[in-house]
């Protein structure tokens, strides 16, 4: 398998005039949840001084209100990336409401009953109201404290050069087909080999004990402190079997496909279609006749499955993204896997970006044959091996019909990375993609340097609570923001205002009701 990648590497370089991977696309979504200044989830609306959820270009809201997203356009430079990321993040933080902070970590804290977790609201327009409709969804399935897990999305695209010299290496045209079936083709390795991302950046590895309500924690876990609860070898628990997944019994009876576009698309519309026992008997809508559900499908829309990576294509306005895909293929990939960073204020940083983008070009040269259900079950299953115990030196995964050490397996793809990094860094610049391989290496073979270990060994040997450790984590990132440009801040203001015009000339433009509305969207299935 790595010697595919090998072959087919070297010969893209050699086939390629320049860098093959210049003009590339990166793009984040960060997830932070709002919280009072003494760490509980803040219970204000999204501020107004923030924009429209539902409009503003790069702050919206993903389930709560309290929950919110900071989105960066596509860049060619990841530290353009970076920058529009921190520059959106202290324009936030210059218009929180008194006291308010960022909570520093993936897993939330201070969460009191279910219902108080604040669902998203998006203003009056049918568009906004099926965003809302969407999360109580959301919230009645899986529960609230669940949707209030926040992570980091990382948005990757290569250029059409990298597309030309690739075909041209494997004897085909560089068509719409070709580049969506090498999506789905690196979408498949990422489920093989993506087990990495969370023992490598996993940074949840407690959780609070108010995470679990009136329920008992799993059984697995260990008590400490006050009101901490944590597994000993522990990477992500946010990827684990406590954090947010579709129902495994609702979600069995159609098996999800990664094998072609036509067979991912003929899942998502069968799944919207499937009407599940479950949640028809929760009721379409409430006891006040409202809408508290979209459907009483297994899915209510596509973004319902969930899926560490997931191929995508830009939608047109109310368009289905499956049918976006369908008509336009596959324009770009969005990892879905990683932790906040807690011990950057940012959540992410430069050294994750280089490496995983070294790692996305090694899942993309390998050879992906299809994956039959089998397979999918065992990639799962490592994932969540993975986030329960990925730091155990004993932990073994399974390979086919092999098992194998976590630490071997991880070695054999480090170093086939290795030699991608060397390509990727230009001569005489610095070795920016080796630094980023050696630190990953580093933690391959020293578990207690992974982002999950230092938190643990933190928290365990200050004797702090998961709480306390949260808030500090957020107090410091707060004081690390920095006072925008007058010229930055003034920009910032007008798309403010821009999105709260726009959200109204929405509400102004409807003229169906929203019955008419959603049948006109699910018509698309037809």
């Amino acid at each position: 398998m790595y010697e595919l990648a090998r072959r087919r590497l070297e010969s893209v370089y050699k086939n390629s005039s320049d860098k093959p991977l210049q003009g590339r696309m990166v793009g984040v979504e960060k997830e932070c949840l709002r919280v009072a200044a003494d760490g509980t989830l803040s219970l204000l609306s999204h501020p107004l001084e923030l924009g429209s959820a539902l409009t503003h270009p790069s702050i919206t809201t993903d389930f709560s209100e309290a929950l919110l997203e900071i989105v960066t356009p596509p860049y060619k430079e990841l530290a353009l990336t970076l920058r529009h990321l921190q520059d959106v993040q202290n324009f936030v933080y210059s218009k929180l409401p008194e006291g308010e902070l960022l909570w520093g970590t993936s897993m939330p804290c201070g969460l009191k009953l279910d219902c108080d977790v604040p669902i998203g609201r998006y203003g009056t327009s049918n568009i906004g109201h099926m965003k809302h409709v969407y999360r109580r969804g959301l919230g009645l399935r899986y529960g609230r404290k669940m949707q209030a897990i926040a992570g980091v999305h990382y948005n990757y695209s290569y250029p059409d050069s990298f597309w030309q010299v690739l075909a041209e290496v494997d004897g085909k045209s560089a068509d719409q087909d070709y580049i969506s079936n090498q999506y789905f083709a690196l979408s498949r390795n990422i489920l093989r080999f993506g087990w990495l991302i969370p023992y490598l950046f996993g940074a949840s590895p407690a959780v609070c004990g108010s995470f679990f309500g009136t329920k008992p924690p799993p059984k697995m876990m260990k008590k400490h402190a006050r009101n901490t609860y944590y597994e000993p070898f522990a990477t992500s628990l946010r990827m684990g079997d406590i954090g947010y997944q579709n129902n495994r019994d609702e979600s069995t009876t159609i098996n999800t496909s990664y094998n072609s576009v036509s067979e991912y698309i003929s899942f998502l519309k069968a799944a919207m279609r499937a009407p599940s026992e479950r949640y028809a008997a929760m009721g379409l809508f409430d006891a006040d006749g409202e809408y508290q559900q979209l459907n009483t499908n297994l899915l209510q829309i596509e973004n319902e499955h969930y899926s560490s990576i997931r191929p995508k294509q830009i939608t047109e306005p109310m368009e289905m993204p499956s049918l976006a895909m369908e008509r336009r293929g596959v324009k770009y990939v969005e990892l879905r896997s990683l932790d906040v960073n807690a011990y950057d204020p940012l959540g992410i940083n430069e050294e994750q970006l280089r490496f995983l983008e070294a790692f996305m070009l090694f899942c993309m040269l390998c050879d992906s044959p299809p994956m039959d259900d089998d397979e999918l079950k065992q990639s799962k299953s490592n994932h969540v091996a993975v986030a329960h115990r990925g730091r155990d030196p004993e932990l073994r995964l399974q390979r086919g019909s092999e098992s194998v050490l976590l630490r071997q397996w991880g070695t054999e793809i480090l170093d086939m990375v290795g030699e991608l990094c060397d390509l990727l860094d230009v001569t005489g610049a610095p070795k920016v993609y080796c630094n980023s391989l050696s630190q990953q290496i580093d933690k391959l073979h020293n578990p207690s340097q992974t982002p999950s270990g230092v938190m643990l060994e933190e928290l365990l040997d200050n004797d702090e609570d998961f709480f306390t450790l949260g808030l500090r984590k957020s107090t410091e990132h707060k004081n690390a923001s920095e006072t925008l440009a007058k010229e930055q801040q003034q920009d910032f203001e007008k798309s403010v205002e821009e999105s709260i015009k726009k959200q109204k000339h929405i509400e102004a433009s409807d003229n169906l009701t929203f019955k008419q509305f959603l049948d006109n969207y699910h018509a698309q299935l037809e």
